[in-house]
């Protein structure tokens, strides 16, 4: 993979790129969890990167051209202006979180690329992803996996204050036609309950969900994920997981 750091809106993002992007058909973003936003229930973290990045074990798994893309502020980046913990706490899915990660999309793509893009989010990833697709022209699809796409839902099972800097998917506007949308679901995740989706999965019924017997918020994603790449070079909305 190439590593290299590219400016959003804003702020600076450490990137993964693997693969040529030059004249790719399909390229695969992928977007990680929130990581380590706090050290406890009431100690906000220095350094919000994740100790183990799922979503970037997943991209090495994938043979299409990828690029995996941080948050602003993670990976090292936490000290620099304009950085502060708001950003990766109430504000993590926040409008200044999302412009900045659309702008980086386009900064890591060649200007005159036509590719389609798949946002491939894994759980805080995916809420970001859905956030990121409607301001991405052309063909675009987003993948979710073990993702809270309601997040005030998902803050109310567990007990925690809502985060009241971000946006909320489950609040958005219906996803347009146009974006191909599949959200995976373990129906062991007592992370991201299944249930608490319900209300996202309402306003956006031309959704494809595929709930996982016997996967949870972490596992079994890493096993199965080949035989999910080879469904997305079909239709999203036509993907099986076996």
């Amino acid at each position: 993979m190439e590593r290299c750091v590219v400016s959003g809106a804003g702020f600076r993002h450490l990137v993964f790129i693997k693969g040529g992007l030059g004249s790719a058909p399909d390229v695969h973003v992928y977007l990680e969890g929130d990581g380590l936003p706090w050290v406890s229930r009431h100690r906000i973290a220095s350094d919000p990167t994740p100790r183990s990045p799922l979503a970037l074990r997943l991209m090495a798994m994938d043979p299409a051209p990828s690029v995996y893309l941080g948050r602003p502020c993670y990976f090292g980046l936490a000290d620099g202006d304009p950085c502060r913990p708001w950003l990766w706490t109430h504000g993590r899915y926040s409008a200044e979180v999302v412009d900045s990660m659309r702008a980086a999309v386009r900064a890591v793509l060649p200007p005159d690329s036509t590719a389609r893009i798949t946002l491939i989010g894994y759980s805080g990833g995916g809420v970001l992803a859905t956030l990121i697709a409607p301001h991405l022209a052309g063909e675009v699809r987003v993948t979710t996996i073990a993702a809270n796409l309601d997040i005030d839902a998902w803050a109310d099972h567990h007990g925690y204050s809502r985060l009241s800097g971000s946006m909320n998917p489950a609040d958005q506007p219906p996803l347009d036609a146009r974006i191909g949308q599949l959200h995976l679901m373990g129906e062991r995740d007592q992370v991201v309950p299944p249930a608490t989706t319900a209300r996202f999965l309402a306003r956006n019924p031309m959704a494809a969900v595929r709930s996982v017997s016997g996967y949870d918020h972490g596992c079994c994603w890493l096993e199965d994920w080949p035989g999910v790449l080879a469904s997305l070079d079909a239709s999203a909305v036509a993907i099986e997981v076996q």
